[in-house]
């Protein structure tokens, strides 16, 4: 067994995580991963959106971090290539490799400590966690998907990420479409938002 996060918007629009249990399958094979999609919707028991390059979803697919871009940029680069540690960074070079090799790279295991991200000349602070993903994230879905196919999102109850494990990882693209959503519910589209605007609505939400 095993158990996995999901991220859901209550009648409050207030951002939520559940923990759900779920008979894990072992194994690296997309079919193995597949299952594991399965048993964890399964025991979530409700309409749920499985967020990544692995979902059987178009719009799951779409929203992964490593498809979707910001100014160009595969978004998990900008993420990666971001990271400012005490002892080097941020990495922009990783901004031009692939997103797998962006988030492989040897440098976020030698440089020390992550004190900060940088993106186009402005410092992110490490909290609130996940601000500086959430927001970027939100950044890319605006330029990489249409609005309407973003409505698509709201007939979903729940939002997963089968590869994201609360005990090795913090940010997660499942909790960032679960944020979207509260936003669709609440102005009925996608606003621009400058990083004090989404800080407000983001520390509103309780996310």
């Amino acid at each position: 067994m095993a158990t996995r996060p999901a991220w859901t918007v209550d009648e409050r629009n207030y951002v939520l995580r559940r923990d759900f249990e779920f008979k894990f399958n072992p194994g690296f094979a997309a079919s193995q991963k597949k299952k594991n999609v399965e048993a964890l919707h399964e025991s979530i028991g409700k309409k749920a959106l499985e967020i990544s390059s692995k979902s059987e979803e178009e719009l799951g697919r779409m929203l992964s971090a490593f498809n979707l871009k910001l100014h160009g940029i595969p978004f998990e680069c900008v993420f990666q290539g971001s990271k400012k540690y005490n002892l080097g960074g941020p990495y922009t070079d990783l901004f031009h490799v692939s997103p797998k090799e962006a988030k492989r790279d040897e440098r976020h295991h030698t440089s020390g400590n992550l004190i900060a991200f940088e993106y186009e000349g402005e410092e992110y602070p490490l909290k609130p966690l996940t601000f500086f993903y959430d927001y970027m994230y939100i950044q890319a879905v605006k330029e990489s998907i249409p609005e309407e196919e973003l409505l698509g999102i709201l007939v979903y109850d729940f939002f997963t990420d089968i590869e994201f494990n609360p005990n090795k990882s913090i940010n997660c693209q499942a909790k960032s479409v679960a944020i979207l959503k509260a936003m669709l519910k609440r102005f009925g589209r996608i606003p621009d938002m400058n990083r004090e605007d989404f800080l407000f609505f983001y520390q509103e939400i309780k996310a």
